[in-house]
C-alpha cells in the first residue's frame, strides 16, 4: 500500500533527536502545562547543540494574546550543557486554525510544511492533534503553490515559487536563493511530498516526462485560491510588522539572546545588567556606547 500524507507527516514528526533536546522539550512542556512541543530548524537536520534550538511550545485552551506566538529566549543549564533556546508559545487551537490556511497568516504552514519534530506530547490526542495540524500545513502549502507555480513543472520548481511568493509577503528579508538553500538542504523531506499533498487536497495530477506534474485543477477553483493569496499577500507584511513591534517589548530575555548573539559574532562580551534585563530597548544606547569602547580598546 503506498504511503498517504498522513502517514508521511506521522513518520517525519517522530524522527528522533537527540536526549538533550528531547529532554529539554518535556521541561518546556511540562513547565508551561503545554499540550505539545515542537521542534524544528537547523540544528533539527545537524543534530547539533551549538548556536540555539527552535521550539514552538502549544498550549492548551483558546489563544489569549491576539498577536502570536510569544517569543522568548531561555539559557539553562541541561546535562552538562549550557542549552539555548529560542521558544515560540501559542495555543494548539490557534497553530492548528493557522495551518489550514483559514487565517490571513502564512507564517505557520510555511514554516511546518518544512520539517519539524514532534518531540514532546502530553498524551494521544495532543500527538494526533499536531499530526493533523502538520498535515494541513503541507495541503495548505501545495494548494497554493499549485496556483503561484508554472503550470506544468518539477515538484521543487512548484516549491522555489511557493516560498519565494511567501518570502515577499511576510516582509522577510531574505538572501536571493534562499528557497534553493531550504529545498536543497532538506532535499529528502520534500522528494515526494507534493504529490502526497495535492492527493490528500482531492487535487488530480498529470505527470509528464521529465518528472514533471501538472496540478488537475478547475479555472474557478485556480481563481478562488488566487484570490485568497491575494488577500493574504496584502496583509503579510502589515501582520509581520505587529509582531515585529510586539516582540520589542514582550521578547522574554531579549538582552541575553542579543548578548549571546553578539559575543558569537564580534567575540565581545557585554554585562546583562538587571536594568538591562528588565529594559533592552532603554538600555540599547548603553550598550551600545559600551560596545563601541570595548571595540575600541580591542582595535
Amino acid at each position: 500500500m503506498s504511503e498517504s500524507l498522513q502517514d508521511r507527516v506521522r513518520r517525519t514528526l517522530a524522527q528522533e533527536v537527540r536526549s538533550e533536546v528531547a529532554g529539554y522539550a518535556r521541561m518546556l512542556g511540562e513547565e508551561a502545562g503545554a499540550s505539545a512541543v515542537l521542534f524544528y530548524g537547523s540544528n533539527l537536520r545537524t543534530g547539533s547543540l551549538e548556536g540555539v534550538l527552535d521550539f514552538y511550545v502549544l498550549l492548551p485552551g483558546p489563544q489569549r494574546e491576539r498577536i502570536w506566538p510569544r517569543v522568548s529566549y531561555c539559557e539553562r543549564p541541561f546535562e552538562g550543557d549550557i542549552l539555548r533556546a529560542k521558544i515560540a508559545t501559542m495555543s494548539l487551537d490557534k497553530f492548528a486554525q493557522a495551518a489550514t490556511g483559514r487565517s490571513r497568516d502564512t507564517t505557520i504552514w510555511t514554516r511546518f510544511v518544512q520539517p519539524s519534530a514532534l518531540v514532546w506530547a502530553k498524551d494521544e490526542p495532543s500527538r494526533s492533534a499536531v499530526e493533523d495540524a502538520i498535515g494541513h500545513a503541507a495541503r495548505t502549502a501545495a494548494r497554493f503553490a499549485a496556483v503561484l507555480g508554472p503550470e506544468r513543472a518539477r515538484a521543487q520548481d512548484y516549491w522555489q515559487a511557493l516560498f519565494q511568493a511567501t518570502y515577499r509577503a511576510e516582509f522577510r528579508v531574505e538572501k536571493p536563493g534562499r528557497e534553493d538553500s531550504i529545498l536543497s538542504v532538506n532535499a529528502e523531506h520534500f522528494d515526494g511530498l507534493l504529490p502526497l499533498a495535492w492527493d490528500a487536497e482531492g487535487v488530480p495530477i498529470k505527470r509528464g516526462p521529465d518528472d514533471t506534474l501538472k496540478p488537475g485543477m478547475g479555472d474557478r477553483r485556480r481563481a478562488k485560491i488566487m484570490k485568497a493569496w491575494r488577500a493574504r499577500q496584502r496583509l503579510g507584511k502589515p501582520l509581520n510588522i505587529l509582531r515585529l513591534a510586539k516582540a520589542t517589548t514582550t521578547f522574554e530575555g531579549a538582552a541575553r539572546y542579543g548578548a549571546w548573539k553578539l559575543e558569537r559574532h564580534t567575540g565581545i562580551a557585554l554585562e546583562v545588567t538587571p536594568f538591562r534585563e528588565k529594559h533592552p530597548l532603554l538600555a540599547m544606547p548603553g550598550a551600545a556606547w559600551e560596545l563601541w569602547r570595548k571595540r575600541r580598546r580591542s582595535g
